[in-house]
């Protein structure tokens, strides 16, 4: 691509930004790493309006030019081993027609920027394992996995689904 690439926040207030976000999402949605159905109806009704309540969200989103190309959604949290704010990583879209051109590293980029900014010791982030050519991204921009004792292993990300009551 010829065109320059910009990497600017993301303001949910402007139009652009929000249609831009939820057609990135939707995109990362529908690929197989992220479970390969889309967004739901409610997600994509509501997101916007929910995420703009979120006094943790950081994100932001690259451009080519004026298409919108990927996002990086980051939220903070605390690290109570460090006493100190962290950030983590909650989603990082590219669009599959403009992968491996470093667009993700400058997203990753981004994101560290806003965590030394914000004083946080240390970047997070949850990964497929099965994910090869994210998890060479994230090594090349210095991730590895969470290991406190090897005799331990790495920590592994767990969930529960609630249901609505």
């Amino acid at each position: 691509m010829t065109s320059p690439l910009a990497i600017c926040p993301t303001d949910l207030t402007s139009s652009q930004h929000a249609l831009a976000f939820i057609d990135l999402l939707e995109h990362y949605a529908r690929d197989p790493m992220g479970g390969g159905e889309g967004l739901t109806d409610y997600a994509r009704t509501h997101l916007v309006e929910q995420l703009k309540a979120q006094p943790t969200f950081r994100g932001a989103l690259a451009f080519w030019g004026e298409k919108p190309v990927g996002l990086i959604n980051c939220f903070t949290g605390f690290s109570t081993f460090a006493a100190k704010p962290l950030l983590n990583i909650h989603d990082l879209v590219v669009r599959a027609d403009v992968r491996g051109q470093g667009i993700g590293q400058a997203l990753l980029q981004w994101a560290e920027m806003q965590a030394r900014q914000l004083g946080c010791c240390k970047l997070t982030l949850e990964i497929l394992a099965n994910n090869r050519p994210a998890m060479r991204s994230y090594e090349r921009a210095g991730f590895a996995p969470y290991v406190l004792d090897p005799a331990a292993g790495q920590a592994l990300l767990m969930q529960k689904y609630l249901q609505e009551v």
